[in-house]
């Protein structure tokens, strides 16, 4: 599950949220979902840190519903301000299958939910999960899997979709030719399908999946930068703290501290 956005200013009390990885069914098509509210009740501006998903953020209380694409960089989102809903991560093959949509159209986009789906369809839907209460996440997946056998489907099992998937395990990074060669098809082969599929190089792609890696580990108050550094895939913990800062603004003791809500974040 990416790390879609974090407040930009600290809260009196912590965001609550609930992360459900997704049934068999969807795992093709969702990286996983979360059901959320803000500290207190209270909205606050975020910082979108880069990620690799198509996110759907569904605020119930009709604050915002957005429909964010993949980005390689971080943003402060002052307008943004989500209260209580879901979010939902889908993948590429996800985002054509249940949004009709390429996911190469919404990279570094930030368009309205009502835009994608329609206004009614998307009314419709805030209100069953409203409804819902704490049975969001179980209404959204059942939502999804509604959305994917009414759909044209997607293909899932393109060299890209797997490629795009073997970049986002954890553990020692694996070169973009040597990845190309794993598949059977040329660099060339594989970067242009990329831009053409997933609106985004592999190299690009493979660099944010390291970020968020890292990300979930210093949610951790047992972390250790250094480890961190290894065991997501850096050269060393000096690589490790230059690429933090230069894709979210912040150092890794800064997020750490604003993932943990235990000091005023920067911004």
């Amino acid at each position: 599950m990416n790390v879609h956005s974090i407040p930009a200013l600290r809260q009196a009390e912590p965001c609550e949220s609930v992360v459900r990885t997704p049934p068999p069914r969807l795992a093709p098509y969702v990286i996983g979902c979360s059901a959320f509210r803000a500290g207190g009740g209270v909205p606050v501006r975020h910082r979108l840190l880069p990620v690799n998903a198509t996110v759907l953020v569904i605020d119930v209380t009709g604050a915002d519903r957005l429909v964010t694409g993949a980005r390689s960089a971080y943003g402060i989102h002052a307008t943004q301000r989500w209260r209580e809903g879901v979010t939902v991560g889908l993948t590429p093959a996800g985002t054509a299958a249940l949004l009709g949509v390429p996911a190469r159209e919404f990279v570094g986009e930030t368009v309205e939910l009502a835009d994608v789906l329609g206004r009614r369809r998307e009314e419709e839907l805030a209100e069953r999960l409203a409804e819902a209460g704490p049975r969001r996440l179980d209404v959204l997946v059942a939502t999804m899997e509604t959305w994917l056998r009414a759909g044209p489907g997607s293909p899932a099992a393109t060299p890209f979709a797997a490629a795009w998937h073997r970049l986002q395990r954890p553990g020692r990074r694996i070169p973009i030719p040597a990845l190309a060669a794993r598949l059977g098809v040329s660099r060339r082969y594989l970067e242009l399908g990329f831009r053409r599929e997933i609106g985004m190089p592999p190299g690009r792609v493979a660099r944010i999946a390291r970020l968020q890696h890292a990300v979930g580990r210093l949610a951790d108050p047992a972390h250790d930068l250094a480890a961190i550094a290894a065991t997501c895939g850096y050269a060393d913990q000096p690589h490790f703290t230059r690429d933090v800062r230069e894709l979210t603004g912040l150092t890794p003791t800064a997020l750490c501290a604003n993932l943990q809500y235990r000091e005023p974040a920067a911004g």
